[in-house]
């Protein structure tokens, strides 16, 4: 009898206990949709819905995509934002819900893909020039009459002027034997190179192919194809992302993720820049792709198949590895060039509808 007192006291403390204990963790009840992983169109409406239990009585609901504030209300009625602009991938949503004076989180992802379906595209040959085969063509760039072309495997990766007309190469520096060479884009007097997996990028005088710096590439999984738009680099790395570079001490300044209407598309590799769209070709396959450099949405899709025609290549050629790659502009007279590793040929083409 004596310790019922003792036990009452005991659980009325308890009961306190557990009331408050409730009200700090109702973060836990704090629910946000769209489901995570739900997928969108770009110019979609994105309808953003938080729930909590009653006892939360919120300040202010600050709704972030990917950590930019987007806007805040009083209370939980449905939130909306748009899409149309926006680069394409898997954007973060959150809602901090605020209560006197504190936060609680709830967080969900989207994944954004492209409005529509890339137009579909062929080709016409206008012009066959020779294309020296022991070139295993990375970069492909095309300025004032001449091709310069940087190649990769080690031993053999190097940069080269060659003249459009012979197929002759004209000038030549090669890397150290350890390097693979990659893409390359020219910036006003100067090339910039990368290579593959090496971590390191090389900076040559346009005239006189002397080697004026190098600089630590971090960016990206692997170096791959470089453009240059006049005012930044891209920079692909063997995944669906393209990396934007500052053109002058190649620091990463943002990206885009490449996708199409149905999900990424993954191994964006050789990349030139058009008339304000990227071409890229698709490693190990006969397709290239225009890009939109702001979103990442393919615009058109290009089917290179039978450019070079497998009935007529060799029979111990190694089409597995020496595959389509190149993409050269020549701005002035309007002539775009294409080839592949180790090809006979560089081939003016027009890209036609289907």
């Amino acid at each position: 009898m004596k310790h019922r007192p003792i036990l009452f006291i005991a659980a009325i403390a308890f009961f306190i206990y557990s009331c408050q204990n409730k009200t700090q963790n109702t973060g836990a009840d704090i629910t946000i949709s769209p489901e995570s992983g739900t997928n969108f169109k770009a110019g979609d409406a994105v309808n953003i819905k938080v729930s909590y239990p009653s006892p939360v009585k919120p300040d202010s609901i600050v709704y972030l995509l990917d950590s930019v504030r987007l806007s805040s209300k009083k209370d939980s009625s449905a939130f909306s934002f748009k899409t149309d602009t926006m680069p394409l991938g898997a954007r973060v949503i959150t809602a901090k819900v605020y209560q006197g004076g504190k936060s609680q989180d709830a967080s969900t992802n989207i994944v954004l893909m492209a409005a529509k379906e890339p137009e579909e595209m062929t080709y016409r040959i206008e012009k066959t020039y020779p294309h020296d085969t022991s070139a295993y063509t990375e970069g492909l760039l095309y300025q004032d009459g001449y091709l310069y072309e940087t190649t990769g495997t080690p031993g053999h990766s190097d940069l080269r002027k060659v003249d459009l007309a012979t197929g002759k190469v004209v000038q030549r520096v090669k890397l150290d034997a350890k390097y693979f060479g990659e893409g390359s884009a020219i910036v006003g007097d100067k090339i910039v190179m990368l290579t593959w997996k090496d971590k390191v990028g090389f900076v040559f005088d346009k005239n006189t192919f002397k080697l004026l710096n190098t600089f630590t590439n971090n960016v990206g999984a692997e170096g791959w194809g470089m453009a240059n738009d006049g005012k930044k680099l891209y920079m692909d790395d063997s995944t669906n992302r393209i990396w934007f570079l500052d053109k002058n001490d190649y620091h990463q300044t943002g990206f885009i993720d490449v996708y199409d209407d149905k999900g990424p598309i993954q191994q964006v590799n050789e990349l030139e820049y058009i008339d304000g769209k990227l071409y890229a070709n698709v490693y190990t396959t006969d397709t290239i792709l225009v890009i939109n450099p702001k979103t990442g949405a393919v615009l058109q899709r290009i089917n290179m198949a039978n450019l070079w025609p497998n009935s007529k290549r060799p029979a111990d050629f190694d089409k597995t590895n020496n595959v389509l790659n190149g993409i050269a502009w020549d701005a002035k007279g309007r002539r775009l060039f294409v080839t592949g590793k180790k090809w006979p040929f560089i081939y003016q083409v027009s890209f036609v509808k289907k």
